[in-house]
């Protein structure tokens, strides 16, 4: 099978052949329709990430993939189409083939295209992991959602509307747009405006950006408010660090997700710089097959 693959930590990954897998007999054979790109994939492929992932080189990068089923493992059948995500620590997704643990599939979605699936598993589940199980977020509260047109925000804005809330939103440029199609109540373009000069009494926000947004955004919450963030621990907030959990992911599955490009598996390089540039407007997918 065609992957992509590391050798060297730092260095983009290149395309070789490898083996198919083989899976146990508690796994499945997946024929990856596509795959998706996370930060962090960037963050494993540049070695920052092997006191929490110490992943073996050569290494084939890559969580998140829809696909079809190859080789059944218990409950499945051949050509059932799924969504999955493979631990980080040891990749793999990035790839025509991936084994995994038959358990950890879900069914995708039967209203979008399967590639397109294969941006949901990381991305909305860690949305949900941050309003549903952290924040607890109820009818009628307000939420702040940082880079709202972004991979998880674009994910959250639904989740938080599903859930009853005001949902208060960031974005710029053609950002702003996406937010509001997906449902936020208000948008404000942080290029335009200060958030922090504007917002106060927020029950709670959704950090997905860091430094001083995060910052910033203790701010706006009400007395008891509860800030929520993504890209690293920090004091006073609730770090979201997401686990794969097929039960979740299977709630999170009818979400839209929005594509901001889809490259082939032999640029895959060419994909990893351009979400490492920071200005992706939803996910950045790998076609496979």
């Amino acid at each position: 099978m065609k992957a992509l693959q590391i050798t060297e930590f730092g260095k983009a990954p290149v395309l070789t052949e490898l083996p198919d897998p083989t899976p146990e007999p508690h796994q499945a054979v997946v024929d990856v329709v596509a795959a998706a790109i996370n930060p962090l994939d960037l963050k494993i492929a540049a070695g920052t990430m092997r006191d929490f992932f110490p992943a073996p080189l050569p290494y084939v990068p890559g969580t998140d993939f829809s696909g079809r089923i190859a080789t059944p493992g218990p409950g499945w059948q051949i050509g059932d189409p799924v969504i999955g995500r493979l631990d980080p620590g040891t990749g793999g997704a990035f790839a025509e083939k991936v084994v995994i643990d038959a358990a950890q599939l879900t069914s995708a979605p039967s209203q979008i295209e399967l590639k397109t699936a294969a941006g949901i598993p990381t991305a909305a589940a860690t949305a949900w992991q941050a309003l549903v199980e952290v924040a607890n977020v109820q009818p009628g509260q307000t939420v702040l959602i940082h880079a709202a047109a972004g991979g998880v925000g674009s994910f959250a804005v639904q989740i938080a509307r599903r859930l009853g809330a005001r949902v208060i939103a960031t974005a710029s440029g053609s950002g702003v747009a996406i937010a509001e199609k997906l449902g936020a109540d208000s948008v404000i373009d942080y290029r335009q405006t200060a958030f922090d000069s504007r917002l106060r009494g927020i029950d709670v926000v959704l950090d997905t950006v860091g430094g001083d947004v995060l910052t910033r955004s203790r701010a706006v919450l009400k007395p008891g408010g509860l800030l929520v963030t993504t890209p690293s621990p920090a004091e006073g907030a609730e770090f979201v660090f997401h686990t794969s959990d097929a039960a979740r992911l299977a709630k999170v599955a009818d979400l839209e997700v929005l594509v901001d490009r889809t490259l082939p598996l032999a640029d895959g390089a060419q994909a990893f710089a351009y979400l490492a540039e920071g200005h992706a407007r939803g996910k950045v997918l790998l076609s496979v097959a």
